[in-house]
């Protein structure tokens, strides 16, 4: 049976070095455990008096909320922004940017187009809570896939036969 007070039953948490200054002036250095999908700010201004605490090279216990002056996250590398992904240093090269080989025919182009489409589309996102970097770095990736067909595809269709009329007016 399903039991709501019992500590198994929590969800997958995220552990967040930290460095905890106590009231009494006390340093706490450890791993302040988080639930999936919050922030640490979300489990400090939360419900609840107390957080769960695991010190380095102690037992996981819980510390009341009111025992902090301050909580500061230490050794956190910074994550690499996604606007540096987006960077080309290279130039514009449309088969990289859609994964195929320099000479794919056009139905492979196409394969890698939809793929490539269907992943980054902005619309396949839009209910999901995200922060605005991954946002416009999901718009700028469409953009570039749109951009890398485009390129691709303008070359075959101007090589190609040019397409009789359907229907033409009859003269004056």
């Amino acid at each position: 049976m399903f039991e709501r007070n019992r500590v198994d039953n929590l969800p997958d948490a995220v552990a967040v070095p930290v460095e905890a200054v106590l009231v009494d002036g006390s340093v706490v250095r450890g791993k302040l455990l988080v639930p999936a999908g919050r922030t640490v700010v979300d489990t400090l201004n939360g419900p609840g008096g107390f957080i769960e605490l695991e010190p380095y090279g102690g037992e996981r216990s819980f510390l009341a909320k009111a025992q902090i002056a301050s909580l500061k996250p230490v050794g956190v590398p910074a994550v690499p922004g996604l606007h540096s992904r987006l960077a080309d240093p290279d130039g514009f090269d449309p088969y990289r940017i859609l994964g195929v080989p320099a000479g794919a025919g056009r139905e492979e182009i196409r394969a890698a187009y939809v793929a490539l489409a269907k992943a980054y589309h902005p619309d396949r996102y839009a209910a999901a809570e995200l922060p605005q970097e991954v946002r416009d770095y999901l718009a700028a990736m469409a953009r570039r896939i749109n951009a890398a067909h485009a390129a691709l595809d303008l070359p075959e269709r101007r090589q190609g036969v040019r397409a009789q009329p359907v229907f033409t007016s009859p003269g004056r």
